[in-house]
C-alpha cells in the first residue's frame, strides 16, 4: 500500500518530530562544545542590545530566553536550532497544501528539501542563517494570502510587515526576499495592472519600519558597524576586475553542488523531464518571484559589485524549492515511483546524521572539541579561591570570551571590549580579560594566568 495515502498530515509530523530527535540528539551526543556561530549568538544573548559588532539582534534574543530556562545545556540550543527549521517546514507545508491543493504533493514539496544541506547537516548550528527560516516562510505565506485574493486583509498585512522586520534584524540579507515580493507586486499593481493598490499595502510599510527604529538608532549610535562587518565579509575593499566573474561563477557552482541530491529525488519522482512553462501563470509567477528572483538578485549583486558570497548565507533561499519544481513537475509525478523516491529519501535522511557524526567522532580539531566547560571551570576555581565576589563581567572575542560566559555559572556579560563602557558596569562585580597573552601579561592589574593559548586576567575583590 502506498504510504501517502495514510494521513498525510500524520506522516508529516512523524516527519518533522524524527528531524527534530536526530538533529537534537547527534549532535548533543557527538560534540563536546556548541558551535562558533551558537556561542556566538549566546555571548551577545548575555549582554542583550539593539545590535552587536556582526549583526542585528534577532539572533541573540531567543538563545537568551533559552538560556533563562534551561541555563547552559548544549542540548537545548540544538533543540532551540531544529524548532526553528521545522516553524519553517510547517509554513512551506501549509503554503504547499493551500497553494498546490493535493496534500500529497505538499508532503512531498517538504520532504524534498530534507535532500539540500542546509536543512540538515547545518543545522545544529543556531545563527543567524538558522534564525531566518521561520520568518522567511511566515512573510511567503502571509504574502501569498494577500497575492491570491482581492480583499485585502489588515491582519495578513500586519504579519507581513512584523515578520518581515524579525527577518531582517535576524539578518540583513533578508530583504532580497523583501525586494523580490515588493517587485512583484509593483509589477502587478503598476505594469501589469491586475491587482488594485490597497492603502492597507501601507501598513506593512509601516510595521516593518517601526520595529526597526530601534535597530536604526542604534546603528547609528555605533558608526554602523554592523554594515561595515557585512562589506569586509564580502570583500569588497578588495575587489578587482576579474572578481565580477571569478565571484559569481563560483557562487553559481556551489549552488548546482549543493542542490545535486535535490534534483536525485526529483529524478526519482518524476517520469520524464518535460513541463510547459506558462508565464500567464498566476502561480507560477508568484513562485519565481519568491524562489529564483531572490538568488538572481544574489548572483547579480557579485557579478555587479566583485563580492563574494558565502555559501551559508543562501541558506533560507531554497525553502520554497520543493514547492516550485513539485508544481512545474506535477503533471509528470509518477506516483507508481513513489517507492523509489522514498527510498531516495529515506537514505537521504539518515545519511547526513551518519556523516555528521562521522565527523564529529573522527575529527578532533574542530570548534565542537574545544573544552570550553572545562576551562571556565578552571577559571571558575582559581576566582572562588582569590576573590569573594561575583564574576560579572567577561571581556574578550565571542569564541573565548563567550564560552566563559555560556559556562561560568554566574552568567557574566560579554563584552568585546570596555571602550566608553566602564561608567555601566558595577563597582562591585568581577572582571576576566580574555587575549593575547603577551599583551595581557604586561597590563593587567589583576590576576594573570593563561587559557591554553590565551591569556586570562582576573579582576575582583580580595578576600
Amino acid at each position: 500500500m502506498n504510504v501517502l495515502n495514510r494521513n498525510t498530515n500524520n506522516i508529516f509530523f512523524i516527519f518533522a518530530l524524527s528531524h527534530l530527535i536526530i538533529w537534537t540528539v547527534v549532535p548533543s551526543l557527538t560534540n563536546k562544545n556548541l558551535p562558533l556561530d551558537t556561542i556566538e549568538a549566546l555571548a551577545w544573548g548575555s549582554n542583550l542590545d539593539w545590535g552587536f559588532n556582526k549583526h542585528p539582534p534577532i539572533s541573540a534574543f531567543f538563545p537568551e530566553v533559552i538560556y533563562q530556562i534551561f541555563g547552559p545545556q548544549d542540548w537545548a540550543y540544538y533543540l532551540l536550532s531544529q524548532l526553528f527549521v521545522l516553524v519553517a517546514f510547517y509554513f512551506v507545508f501549509k503554503f504547499s497544501s493551500e497553494f498546490l491543493g493535493n496534500v500529497k504533493l505538499s508532503l512531498i514539496s517538504v520532504l524534498l528539501l530534507e535532500a539540500i544541506y542546509f536543512y540538515n547537516f547545518t543545522t545544529p548550528e543556531f545563527n543567524v542563517n538558522v534564525c531566518q527560516l521561520p520568518f522567511w516562510s511566515l512573510v511567503v505565506y502571509y504574502s501569498w494570502k494577500i497575492y491570491e485574493t482581492n480583499k485585502i486583509k489588515f491582519i495578513d498585512c500586519f504579519l507581513v510587515g512584523l515578520f518581515a522586520a524579525f527577518g531582517f534584524l535576524s539578518k540583513y540579507l533578508f530583504i532580497y526576499l523583501l525586494i523580490s515580493i515588493d517587485l512583484l507586486f509593483v509589477w502587478l499593481i503598476f505594469i501589469k495592472k491586475t491587482k488594485k493598490f490597497d492603502f492597507k499595502y501601507l501598513i506593512t510599510l509601516e510595521v516593518f519600519i517601526v520595529l526597526l527604529i530601534p535597530h536604526l538608532i542604534w546603528l547609528f549610535n555605533n558608526d554602523f558597524i554592523t554594515i561595515t562587518y557585512g562589506l569586509k565579509r564580502t570583500g569588497l575593499e578588495g575587489s578587482g576586475i576579474l572578481d565580477h566573474l571569478k565571484y559569481p561563477s563560483i557562487f553559481l557552482f556551489k549552488q548546482i553542488g549543493i542542490l545535486i541530491p535535490f534534483f536525485f529525488l526529483i529524478f526519482l519522482l518524476i517520469k520524464k523531464i518535460k513541463t510547459k512553462i506558462n508565464f500567464k501563470d498566476k502561480k507560477l509567477i508568484f513562485l519565481i518571484f519568491i524562489t529564483i528572483l531572490p538568488i538572481l538578485l544574489m548572483f547579480i549583486t557579485s557579478f555587479v559589485t566583485g563580492s563574494k558570497i558565502r555559501t551559508m548565507w543562501m541558506t533560507p533561499f531554497y525553502l520554497f524549492f520543493g514547492v516550485f519544481f513539485v508544481y512545474i513537475f506535477k503533471l509528470q509525478i509518477n506516483f507508481k515511483k513513489i517507492n523509489s523516491f522514498l527510498y531516495g529519501f529515506i537514505f537521504l535522511f539518515f545519511l547526513s546524521p551518519a556523516i555528521y557524526s562521522y565527523i564529529s567522532i573522527k575529527q578532533t580539531d574542530k570548534r565542537t572539541d574545544y573544552f570550553g566547560r572545562d576551562i571556565a571551570n578552571l577559571v571558575e576555581r582559581r576566582w572562588n579561591k582569590n576573590f569573594s565576589n561575583e564574576i560579572k563581567y567577561v571581556v574578550g572575542d565571542e569564541w573565548y570570551a563567550g564560552n566563559l560566559s555560556y559556562h561560568i555559572s554566574s552568567r557574566p556579560k560579554w563584552f568585546l571590549d570596555l571602550k566608553d563602557k566602564t561608567n555601566k558596569l558595577d563597582p562591585n562585580g568581577g572582571v576576566i580579560y580574555v587575549g593575547n597573552p603577551e599583551i595581557l601579561k604586561e597590563i593587567c592589574p589583576g590576576d594573570f594566568g593563561k587559557i591554553n593559548k590565551h591569556g586570562y586576567c582576573m579582576i575582583g575583590s580580595r578576600y
